[in-house]
């Protein structure tokens, strides 16, 4: 029989984990429920739900633990007023019901490559709060995903938090799912974008795409393309092609690599365009 432990509070569920870490660790259990049949039976279940949860928000940035669900960062009034973007992803994630029950800390480490909170992340800055028995750590999220559902958790560690700062004045913030449909659906391409407009010239751009690789990536050639240049058509013309030479995706049942090659360069774009209109 499958050993279950649910912890008394944050202390408690580190000092678990630090005890067994072989147990799974459950969160919402949105993703590893629907995977229980292709998975080995666990040695025990780590129930961490309701731990590390909560919203904060002062002068530098927001502090969204990893227990906050993504009906809670969907319908959060002062992330919305600074961080627009990551509300207008949490909306996407599943249904209603996956949204009140899945959570930040979950879709970390579960890694998807489709995981439809993770480019937004990587296009504000984030950093990856880490915890065990022996101490805390911090950890860029852009270095967080080390491959396929794969990333830099340890063995005896559980994730505690998310934050990102503020952006920086003049920051246009963007944000796209493309799905077969317009709700419930896994995604074929995602993308997000933090560009910061002076004068009508980018001066600092952070692209992200989701479902077009291993995993969540920012895309560098496409930042290279915008940086310094007028925030035009020609500029997101540009761009789209740079982005278009430098990823691989691949053809699975929902779409095929051309289709996400085109629609990646589309969505980078139309994000260029956008900033330029202010």
């Amino acid at each position: 029989m499958t050993a279950y432990l649910r912890p008394r509070d944050d202390a408690d569920a580190l000092a678990l984990r630090a005890a067994h870490p072989d147990y799974l660790v459950l969160a919402g259990g949105t993703d590893l429920l629907v995977s229980a049949h292709h998975r080995p039976v666990p040695v025990g279940v780590l129930d961490v739900a309701g731990r590390f949860a909560g919203i904060t928000i002062d002068g530098a940035g927001a502090r969204i633990g990893a227990g906050t669900t993504w009906r809670a960062i969907a319908t959060s009034a002062e992330l919305a007023a600074t961080w627009s973007i990551l509300p207008a992803a949490a909306r996407e994630v599943g249904a209603l019901q996956i949204q009140e029950r899945g959570t930040l800390g979950g879709n970390l480490a579960t890694s998807s490559p489709v995981g439809d909170g993770l480019p937004v992340l990587l296009a504000l800055d984030a950093t990856v709060h880490l915890a065990s028995a022996r101490g805390a750590r911090t950890v860029p999220y852009r270095e967080f995903c080390t491959g396929y559902r794969r990333t830099a958790l340890g063995a005896d560690e559980l994730i505690v938090a998310v934050t990102v700062p503020p952006p920086a004045p003049g920051t246009y913030l963007g944000w796209r799912k493309v799905g077969t449909r317009a709700a419930q659906s896994i995604s074929k391409v995602m993308a997000a974008c933090a560009l910061v407009v002076d004068d009508g010239r980018i001066t600092a751009a952070r692209f992200a795409l989701g479902a077009v690789a291993d995993r969540p990536i920012r895309a560098g050639a496409a930042e290279a393309a915008a940086v310094g240049q007028p925030a035009t058509a020609a500029t997101g013309a540009a761009v789209a092609a740079a982005v278009r030479g430098s990823i691989t995706p691949i053809d699975d049942v929902r779409s095929t690599a051309i289709y996400r090659l085109e629609i990646a360069g589309t969505l980078l774009a139309r994000f260029v365009e956008n900033a330029g209109r202010g």
